[in-house]
């Protein structure tokens, strides 16, 4: 045994030193810091490995004391794959599914539903927009909180639902964590190298620093495939096969801090700086094969080549002081800009590899977002308490987009600079009472006032609207030690239109520039500055059964929703066009219905059946059903919404080495779509299975080997339009990889 340990003790010093040597330089400016005074040392490197088991109930505590029903997930399950996204953290947990690959992240959409259904925060506030939810890195985060139904403190824009992703917070304890990871997918490597610090600012203050620096390439194949057939008869009039490889890189750094300032007892000033920087590139070849039709085509093949900036600044600060003995005041305040910059340039060929066409963009985007608000809150008596907030926000993005074709301004009469702005006020108070021991009650009011202006040119569109959302939550505890326990939750909720919705500058299709006309599949898209936000009224009924390390749990939730938003592809007379083209823009249909079983489990296997082995399962099943007014069934449901999801997982931690190993696997049905009476959409099903094991060579370094979607199956979704006598199609296909990852994970 001690031969063993002396030996893994020399195995991790060797990788500290190879690590460090290798990276240390480029990361860490400085030595860390003499340990303080009155706080613990790191653990000797030199101590050999001992077999510690947390039985933590935090997280739990959490869920089980929250206003409205939530899913919080701790430190150690974000840990638990060693994700280099947040997507592959969320797409495990319950009713979230992903846009794009299998595999990979996207779009993050609740309860199925997206278009922007999901409410994301990150701690406590809206994401600025252009801001990827894929930027963030799981060493910065602390928690991820999932809320079922929306609340009078965060807001009422979640119709599905809302995701607040919190910061690494400050910690009493010294924490110097450097972590190195080197990925790979499809033959390209993934870079990734985070370090977090914890230290304290003299007796009162504390301090938290995270800062990450990844690099991300992938090298993709795809395909597409164009069809047009007679309604009546079913005779192939078109058909186009476009393959080829697309090549994008990407490089992020993200800093994230938080200061920490105790005035007194429940007195705290803090201040949280959030900085983000990432640039792009992209290469894409494509080949244009058409078999059917006589139409010429559009080319031959095209090369693109794009590149992207974004950067983003935010600063958050907070102010908690108390009034008297049973009240206080919460101030808060963020001001935020961000920007990002895109070119690219397209170029054509025939048959004869003789340029055709060049097509030019260039977009410059800048958003400035502030916000103001405060919170009171009052205790009337032990378990009574009643808050009071007011909030105010606006955001503004103004926009410059040039088109050249073939060296040549393609809109003149459109100008480049448009605008767009959102002005958000709202005040909202709640009243919180444990009225018995077993049965807690919380009723809510907001009101939201939202004013928008879209700016093209010499004109302007405006619109405004009042939204009144009352909220009602009710747990009852149906035993003593609160094991069991029911939520009921009855709330009003919205969704307002995004600033991109609204701008009502055209971006033009690529593959068919004006003046000439496009295809229903590829149409240009437009703003539409009248929209309005889409209503819900929602309520969820739910059971949780607490176990010693896990939870059992069933949530029912319906929602019925007004104005729904949804892009609606047409043939319209265009100012920028000799000829009608196909122009999708969003527009508010009459409404939807939506409704879901939402099923939980999690325990260790020895909690449930004796002398099992101590083997942690994780799993949940969501099956979800929606009917959208106005549109001809069957499959008329909320857009991306599939009809189920599940996620199943098992970890085990060996007792004869240091080792813990676990997988999960991740479901999704195939499912279709009719969008509107003439769009269809078809997505392909989707199993991703995750795998990992860590090795804990000492107190000090841990050693995590990952592999993600190991099955690597390929993937596939196509779309259908009804122009009158034919149906025109598209289907994208393509294969997936498994992205491979190791992990050093070193305290210093």
């Amino acid at each position: 045994m001690r031969r063993s340990e002396a030996l893994m003790s020399r195995t991790a010093g060797r990788l500290r030193a190879a690590a460090l040597a290798a990276f240390a330089p480029a990361v860490l400016a400085q030595a860390p810091p003499e340990p303080m005074p009155m706080q613990e040392d790191a653990p000797s490197r030199r101590s050999p490995v001992e077999r510690v088991e947390i039985r933590g109930t935090q997280d739990s505590d959490l869920r089980r004391n929250a206003i409205a029903g939530k899913i919080v997930i701790g430190r150690e399950e974000i840990e638990r794959f060693g994700d280099t996204t947040v997507g592959e953290v969320l797409r495990r947990l319950p009713s979230v599914t992903l846009g794009g690959r299998p595999g990979r992240g996207g779009e993050i959409r609740l309860r199925g539903m997206g278009s922007g259904f999901t409410q994301i925060l990150v701690d406590g506030e809206r994401m600025p927009a252009g801001l990827a939810l894929e930027t963030l890195t799981p060493d910065q985060i602390e928690r991820i909180e999932l809320f079922r139904a929306p609340t009078a403190e965060h807001g009422a824009r979640a119709i599905a639902g809302t995701i607040n992703i919190v910061l690494r917070e400050p910690l009493q304890r010294r924490l110097n964590d450097l972590r190195l990871t080197y990925g790979l997918e499809n033959g390209r490597g993934q870079p990734h190298v985070s370090w977090t610090r914890n230290d304290r600012l003299g007796e009162k203050g504390t301090y938290n620093l995270s800062l990450s620096a990844s690099r991300h390439t992938r090298l993709d194949d795809v395909a597409t495939r164009t069809r047009e057939v007679d309604a009546l008869t079913g005779a192939t009039l078109l058909d186009q096969e476009e393959t080829g490889t697309a090549l994008d890189r990407r490089d992020r750094v993200v800093l994230s801090s938080r200061l920490h300032w105790r005035h007194g007892p429940g007195e705290a000033f803090t201040l949280t700086p959030f900085v983000v920087a990432s640039e792009g590139r992209n290469e894409s070849r494509r080949q244009t094969v058409q078999t059917v039709g006589a139409t010429p085509l559009p080319y031959a093949s095209a090369f693109t080549i794009a590149e992207s900036n974004y950067s983003m600044l935010r600063l958050n600060a907070q102010e908690q002081r108390r009034i008297g003995n049973d009240a206080r005041i919460e101030l808060r305040g963020m001001v935020s800009t961000a920007s990002w910059r895109s070119r690219s340039v397209r170029q054509e060929f025939d048959a004869a590899q003789a340029l055709t066409r060049t097509l030019e963009e260039n977009t410059d985007n800048t958003d400035r977002t502030w916000r103001m608000a405060t919170k009171l809150t009052m205790q009337h008596s032990e378990g009574h308490n009643l808050v009071a907030g007011a909030e105010m926000e606006t955001t503004r993005r103004e926009q410059e987009r040039t088109t050249l074709q073939n060296g040549s301004p393609l809109l003149v009469d459109l100008g480049d600079a448009f605008g767009a702005r959102t002005r958000r006020s709202a005040a909202y108070v709640q009243d919180e009472w444990e009225v018995t021991k077993a049965w807690s009650a919380h009723a809510g009011l907001r009101v939201e006032r939202i004013d928008t202006r879209s700016d093209s040119g010499a004109s302007s569109i405006s619109h405004s609207s009042l939204v009144w959302t009352p909220l009602l939550h009710s747990v009852w505890k149906l035993d003593p030690r609160r094991r069991d326990q029911i939520r009921a939750s009855l709330t009003r909720s919205y969704r307002a239109p995004s600033l991109q919705d609204l701008i009502t500058r055209p971006a033009i299709s690529s593959r068919y520039a004006p003046p000439g006309p496009n295809v229903a599949t590829s149409p240009d898209r437009l703003g539409n500055p009248g929209l309005r936000p889409e209503l819900a009224t929602g309520i969820e009924v739910a059971y949780e059964k607490y176990l010693p390390e896990g939870v059992l749990s069933a949530n029912l939730f319906h929602r019925r929703i007004t104005d729904l938003i949804r892009n609606v592809t047409e043939l319209e007379v265009v100012s920028y066009a000799a000829v009608p083209r196909w122009v999708s823009r969003p527009q508010n249909l009459d409404g939807a219905r939506v409704t879901g079983l939402e099923l939980e489990a999690k325990f260790r296997l020895d909690e449930l059946i004796a002398d099992a082995p101590q083997v942690s399962v994780r799993s949940n099943l969501s099956l979800f059903r929606s009917h959208v007014e106005g549109v001809p069934g069957p499959d008329n449901r909320i857009d991306r919404q599939p009809k189920a999801t599940g996620n199943l997982g098992a970890d085990y931690r060996l007792r004869s080495a240091p080792v813990q190993i676990g997988g999960s696997i991740h479901w999704v049905p195939a499912y279709r779509l009719q969008t509107t009476d003439t769009q269809s959409l078809i997505n392909s099903a989707r199993r991703t299975v995750d795998l990992y094991a860590l090795w804990t060579i000492d107190r000090n370094t841990r050693l995590r080997f990952s592999a993600s979607n190991v099955l690597a199956r390929d993937y596939g979704n196509s779309s259908a339009i009804v122009t009158g006598p034919t149906i025109q199609s598209v289907e994208n296909s393509g294969p997936t990889w498994t992205a491979w990852s190791l992990r050093l994970e070193m305290t210093l």
